[in-house]
């Protein structure tokens, strides 16, 4: 077959891009990027931020969050409970004071009403924004802190929290259950759960 006849290959959608689990974010992280949005002004970013920590939700649930499903009668809720898109099945998080306190920043900016979304999109077409949008933000907050932005995503927000709930208790029925995986075996693998963690904990038992 002549070099004219040979078919062309569709690179790899992966070419060039670093695939793997992303890192979570470690607490002073979490504060460094805290403090830049209170400083820059953005009460959405910094609501959408405090948000995707406390609640562990996937990008596609985060950015649908309505504003009634956090507040009652005026109020932002201590806890909130949605149905996964990806599950159907309902999962619960605490909204913590940081949370709480960028939430009302943010509802002072949005038509009053209490059932649109809390984190709209700028057209009629786009009732929120996109998760390709969010994961542009994540990735604005990374490199605004000097991290490594391929290292990082929408999972590092999810996996955040979980991961030092994790280390401090070893508790991964409580991780399944705020993540919301009907599996414990998908929490290991999701959290990256290594034999060596495992002893490290053992380890730290006296009996």
């Amino acid at each position: 077959m002549s070099e004219e006849q040979l078919p062309t290959r569709t690179p790899p959608w992966n070419k060039g891009l670093l695939i793997g689990q992303k890192k979570p974010l470690q607490p002073k992280h979490v504060w460094s990027i805290r403090v830049r949005l209170e400083l820059s002004q953005s009460p959405r970013d910094l609501a959408l931020f405090n948000l995707a920590i406390d609640s562990k939700l996937r990008a596609c649930d985060l950015v649908r969050l309505r504003v009634n499903d956090l507040c009652q009668a005026g109020k932002v809720r201590d806890r909130a409970t949605i149905i996964q898109q990806k599950t159907g099945k309902p999962v619960k998080f605490e909204v913590t004071e940081h949370t709480r306190l960028s939430i009302e920043r943010l509802l002072e900016q949005l038509p009053s009403g209490g059932s649109g979304h809390l984190f709209p999109g700028r057209s009629k077409h786009r009732p929120h924004i996109s998760t390709r949008q969010y994961s542009r933000i994540v990735h604005t907050w990374v490199e605004s802190i000097g991290l490594e932005t391929t290292m990082y995503g929408t999972h590092t927000m999810r996996r955040t929290k979980a991961s030092q709930l994790y280390r401090k208790t070893g508790n991964l029925r409580a991780v399944q259950l705020l993540l919301g995986h009907t599996k414990l075996e998908s929490t290991v693998r999701y959290l990256g759960i290594e034999v060596d963690d495992a002893l490290e904990m053992a380890e730290q038992i006296d009996l």
